[in-house]
């Protein structure tokens, strides 16, 4: 049995025009969030073994709070084949990942990171900013993991507040 922590970055500045999506940081709120949820995961025991995430600065940073907050203490991943990638790409990344690792990370973007959870579960799921999908899949073997697997969604954790 595996586990997946989907999760989508969270919230971003806008508010520099001319910079490149892939530069555009977090808001104050989008960092608050992230150290948040970081310490709810740490509550709730889902510490990812490995956390895997997009390049993009407000993935990377997201990424980085969520790390120092929930007591990850192995390298983050920063991998440019997770920005914007499509659900496909992602299990291309996942089928990748060793097999003494039961529980993963991706922080990354939306609509790929939906688009997946919908994939493995069958269902819509909506991941606002700074949300983590938690979900188990029925395999020994990451390798294993494809577009049919039959995966299931327990939660979506969600900050609240703003």
């Amino acid at each position: 049995m595996k586990t997946l922590l989907l999760m989508r970055h969270a919230k971003s500045s806008w508010k520099e025009k001319d910079l490149p999506d892939q530069d555009r940081p977090l808001k104050k709120r989008g960092k608050k969030n992230a150290v948040q949820m970081g310490e709810f995961l740490k509550t709730k025991q889902l510490i990812p073994q490995r956390i895997l995430s997009s390049t993009a600065e407000r993935a990377s940073k997201t990424a980085a709070y969520i790390a120092k907050e929930c007591g990850y203490k192995d390298e983050i991943d920063y991998r440019q084949d997770l920005y914007m990638a499509e659900p496909g790409a992602i299990i291309n990344v996942l089928r990748s990942v060793p097999d003494e690792i039961d529980r993963i990370m991706v922080v990354g973007h939306n609509p790929g990171l939906e688009g997946l959870a919908q994939i493995l579960d069958g269902r819509v799921v909506s991941l606002p900013t700074a949300s983590v999908a938690y979900i188990i899949l029925p395999l020994k073997s990451w390798d294993e993991l494809n577009d049919a697997t039959d995966g299931q969604v327990v939660d979506v954790y969600q900050v609240k507040g703003k």
